[in-house]
């Protein structure tokens, strides 16, 4: 089916920003076929079936959204732990989380990709690591989630080997043995990755942290993602805590134990990146690994500020994060737009750090290219797949901004009148087409309820 959506500002996000102030998009099936100033030519390409024409004015299509890292399960347990830092806030909740289940997973999936999919994200990412024995298909529960909300997923298959009796943070009975953990992400990838160019689901290794992996799993993880040809994810350098975990466990930092065990690379993506020395920037640079900025979680821990300015300066992939909503408890990536541009201002940067423009980019071509992703999504340009959003700017909280970027970034969260994923409608009017809110709110507090009463 042919898409026509016409009168609205536009801003492509590709290589040079280009903007209309009235514009048009023509999508065909889940591709964008054009995309320019003015109405949409009428002597669009007859396939026996009209095409649904939208009349978008007061509207800001962009690319939609692409969340570069997650905890899905997280939903279950928002709002504990509230005035502790990293270290201290994973202690506290690891008891809790060692005991969701699949059931849990699954309602936990669900909200979370509902929340961001209203706020206009199409693509996501989720960093799932812990495994209790004997839960079920902790995986497949949030594979099914992404399926039924029908966002771009990609499942970084987490783990986790350094209990506490082994100088880790997670209690043993949350960890996997080695083996096991390669087995299970080895059997991810086969069953369910999908590289192609259209691909809804594609599978990273994804261990967690170097305060909860070995060194060998850690090396053997790069090895298997590199056998298998898919992506690389974890966290990284997020907080002076992990660096001093780092120097006196390892006898370096974070950035150096990585490109020791493999995990630099155009095939790599780490959370946060807060504490990093110029050494670092220059070896992400130098080696293309990506970054998930997540601003709001940063601040929620009191990690840090975050060098983006200096990361994007030096050509360091960049994209946004939700991270967990154990710690970003609003589930919501548009409102990472506005905060990764207030946050970096309040560091040595100032007033210079982030421009609305850069802020949009990190939250699309910048997830995308953080992702993978950069030639298929992030941009609005003919061949690209059609993950469009629509933002109405007409309203109370935001007509009198004459710059629709800066409305978007700027202003309040913006009402989502269409969201495309392959030119299929997903969110239309701000309300989610492919489930029941309210029965998806629902499950979740039930489970919810269910994971204290077990704890």
């Amino acid at each position: 089916m042919t898409t026509v959506i016409e009168h609205c500002a536009i801003a492509t996000v590709d290589a040079v920003d280009t903007e209309y102030s009235d514009g048009h998009l023509v999508i065909t099936g889940d591709r964008i076929a054009a995309v320019g100033p003015g109405p949409a030519p009428r002597d669009l390409p007859d396939d026996g079936t009209p095409p649904r024409r939208i009349d978008a004015s007061g509207a800001l299509a962009t690319p939609g959204l692409i969340n570069t890292h997650h905890h899905f399960y997280q939903w279950l347990t928002r709002g504990l732990a509230q005035n502790a830092h990293l270290f201290d806030w994973l202690v506290a909740l690891y008891p809790t989380w060692s005991r969701i289940d699949e059931r849990m997973v699954h309602a936990a999936a669900r909200a979370s990709l509902a929340m961001m999919a209203r706020g206009g994200v199409t693509a996501a990412a989720d960093h799932h690591y812990i495994f209790p024995r004997g839960t079920g298909d902790l995986l497949g529960a949030e594979i099914e989630a992404a399926r039924e909300i029908g966002v771009r997923f990609t499942a970084a298959r987490g783990s986790m080997d350094l209990g506490t009796s082994d100088g880790g943070l997670p209690p043993d009975f949350a960890v996997e043995s080695i083996d096991d953990a390669l087995a299970a992400t080895e059997a991810a990838i086969d069953t369910h990755h999908d590289p192609g160019f259209s691909s809804m689901l594609r599978i990273a290794v994804a261990p967690c942290s170097p305060f909860s992996v070995s060194t060998d799993l850690m090396r053997r993880s790069a090895e298997l993602a590199r056998a298998k040809g898919v992506r690389l994810h974890t966290h990284g350098s997020e907080t002076v805590e992990e660096e001093k975990f780092c120097h006196e466990r390892f006898g370096m930092g974070p950035t150096d134990y990585f490109a020791e065990t493999g995990w630099l690379g155009e095939d790599v993506w780490m959370a946060h990146c807060v504490h990093m020395s110029d050494d670092d920037v220059a070896a992400f640079a130098r080696t293309g690994t990506g970054v998930a900025h997540c601003p709001s979680s940063n601040a929620r821990l009191a990690a840090g500020i975050a060098r983006v300015p200096d990361l994007l300066a030096a050509g360091v992939p960049v994209g946004l994060g939700v991270d967990g909503t154990a710690s970003n408890e609003s589930g919501e990536l548009h409102t990472e737009l506005r905060n990764s541009l207030l946050v970096a201002r309040l560091g040595p940067h100032r007033e210079a750090a982030l421009t609305a423009r850069q802020a949009l980019r990190l939250g699309t071509h910048g997830g995308a290219r953080v992702l993978g992703r950069g030639a298929e999504t992030g941009s609005l340009e003919p061949g690209k797949l059609a993950d469009v959003v629509l933002w109405q700017l007409d309203g109370l909280g935001h007509s009198t901004i004459a710059d629709p970027v800066a409305a978007l970034v700027l202003g309040p969260p913006a009402p989502v009148t269409l969201s495309l994923v392959g030119g299929r409608p997903v969110v239309e009017s701000g309300r989610l087409l492919t489930a029941d809110e309210r029965d998806i709110a629902r499950t979740a507090r039930a489970e919810a309820r269910r994971l204290a009463e077990s704890s």
